[in-house]
């Protein structure tokens, strides 16, 4: 079946599990009752940017170069998280197809990664200022001014409900009700809508599903206003929903650290400025740039390559260290990756400490601070009251995720609303299915 519009929605989180729970998820049920469900295999990393790209491009990240949440720029000795450009995605992705094939069809992205300045219509992406003044909220829009025009319908966008302690299912009401408002508005032909919320109560919680139910009831609710717009606008007949996650979590007891162990073995070096310990890039042998449970170890010196993987193979609680035939294994051997790539136990994570003396920490340790650090910090999602900081106690996560499908991981989640005749019968999904499929529910091939 052929549509005029495909809309996909990432419900970062939603497990095959989940579906199961038909009384929490009423609206979700329907969609798939009359289409199909699976299993949904996450390209590895099983983190937010690398999945998305995968799933928008249908390739691995040995191809896209979306190899992390953050990439460790070579040229610059520095690591960047969370940057947001859309040329950093090597690849083209559905939208780029879809303007070059049918450029009459109309897209639109609400808060996919990777998506400033990209190839569509409409687009709207966290974008704060900081200024001398402080830190000015505003999201990038396209067509120019949309973002404000949404906001004045709205409310404007609380960026401190998408991530930090604050970080709640409002980021998510947002987020949908900006896709209803394009609905009404456009009628695009393509939309990928991003609803981040539970990601932030797994981290915190845990996989207990009695954690879950409300924040599960509340997505429910937004997919049905979804739907109601799609319906009260004409369009059910002809659009296919598809719904997703990205990843699936693993509860998690505790954290390694692995440039704590790289320093201790005199591989990671640090420089001393104004009384606290900064990474030091370019004199360090090797250093890891961590996303959950899995790290990109960079060595300086391709001599050290086989001593750092022996050193993390005899490392309780790594479970893998990947050289250059696992990269290739695992669709990650990238430019872009590191010369090593380590993966915890299921039931571990990595941070990115580096100091040996908490007094020595950098001041972006105990604030929420999404690009200085070398590597992702749940903790951001948590306050110590006492201090009024962010907390450096690694035992309050309780989900984490990245760990590698292939190798006995969980299965993230997939609904559409119609059954497809080329996908319908598959038991797993994969990741890269996901791109052809939508272009060819919109009869681009």
């Amino acid at each position: 079946m052929k549509a005029k519009h495909v809309f996909v929605l990432n419900i970062v989180g939603l497990s095959p599990e989940h579906l199961l729970m038909e009384d929490v998820l009423p609206n979700i049920t329907e969609l798939f009752k009359n289409g199909f469900k699976a299993p949904l295999r996450p390209s590895f990393p099983g983190v937010t940017c690398s999945v998305q790209s995968s799933i928008a491009t249908g390739h691995y990240p040995e191809e896209h170069g979306i190899i992390a949440n953050g990439l460790f720029l070579r040229d610059e000795y520095r690591i960047a998280f969370w940057e947001q450009a859309s040329a950093l995605v090597q690849k083209k992705r559905i939208w780029d197809i879809v303007k070059e094939r049918k450029p009459e069809m109309k897209t639109a992205l609400l808060f996919w990664q990777n998506s400033l300045y990209a190839n569509s219509d409409i687009v709207i992406t966290p974008r704060p200022l900081h200024t001398d003044k402080g830190l000015v909220q505003w999201c990038y829009s396209k067509p120019v001014g949309y973002y404000e025009e949404i906001a004045d319908a709205a409310g404007p966008f609380d960026l401190k409900y998408y991530w930090g302690p604050m970080a709640s299912f409002k980021s998510s009401k947002w987020i949908a009700n900006a896709a209803v408002y394009t609905l009404k508005k456009h009628k695009p032909n393509l939309m990928f809508v991003y609803l981040p919320h539970m990601d932030y109560s797994l981290q915190r919680l845990g996989l207990e599903p009695q954690n879950l139910r409300h924040e599960l009831k509340n997505v429910d609710n937004l997919v049905g206003n979804i739907l109601k717009t799609i319906e009260d606008n004409g369009m059910r007949e002809n659009t296919t929903i598809i719904g997703l996650s990205e990843y699936p979590f693993h509860d998690v007891s505790s954290s390694l650290s692995p440039n704590i162990i790289l320093r201790d073995n005199g591989f990671l070096s640090v420089r001393k400025i104004g009384g606290k310990e900064y990474l030091d890039y370019e004199y360090s042998r090797a250093f890891a740039m961590v996303d959950h449970q899995m790290a990109h170890i960079y060595v300086n010196n391709s001599d050290d390559i086989e001593r750092v993987k022996s050193l993390f193979l005899g490392t309780e609680g790594v479970k893998y260290v990947f050289g250059h035939d696992e990269k290739e294994r695992h669709h990650i051997a990238s430019s872009r990756s590191g010369d090593l790539i380590i993966v915890s136990d299921k039931d571990k994570w990595f941070d990115y400490y580096y100091w040996n003396s908490v007094e020595l920490a950098p001041d972006f340790a105990f604030t929420v601070d999404i690009h200085n650090k070398p590597g992702y910090d749940p903790l951001e999602l948590f306050f110590d009251p006492a201090t009024k900081t962010i907390p450096l106690d690694t035992e309050l996560i309780k989900g984490s995720h990245g760990f590698p499908a292939a190798e006995g991981g969980k299965m993230a989640s997939f609904f559409m609303s119609e059954n497809n005749v080329e996908f319908g019968n598959q038991d797993i999904m994969e990741t890269i299915d996901i791109a052809p499929l939508v272009l060819s529910l919109l009869d681009i091939f």
